[in-house]
């Protein structure tokens, strides 16, 4: 629960963020959060304690979120 909250709250901080290497560390942050989100879901999955049918709604949507931030870091970085 706290990785996966984390991720939101650490984009809006990079939103508000003073300067463009601020937010390409706060996105860095919120990538790592969601790389740990899915972590646990796939942990939950293989200790069953959620379904496999639960879980790959949620990874799916874990792996979409990765490759956007991923991919705003990326070009953020090129744009510098």
């Amino acid at each position: 629960m706290r990785s996966g909250t984390s991720i939101g709250a650490n984009i809006e901080e990079a939103i508000g963020g003073l300067s463009k290497a601020d937010f390409v560390a706060r996105l860095g942050i919120a990538y790592k959060e969601a790389r740990e989100t899915v972590y646990w879901i796939k942990l939950l999955t293989a200790t069953d304690y959620i379904s496999e049918q639960e879980a790959q709604s949620i990874l799916s949507d874990g792996e979409e979120l990765l490759k956007i931030i991923g991919s705003i870091i990326k070009t953020s970085k090129q744009n510098k």
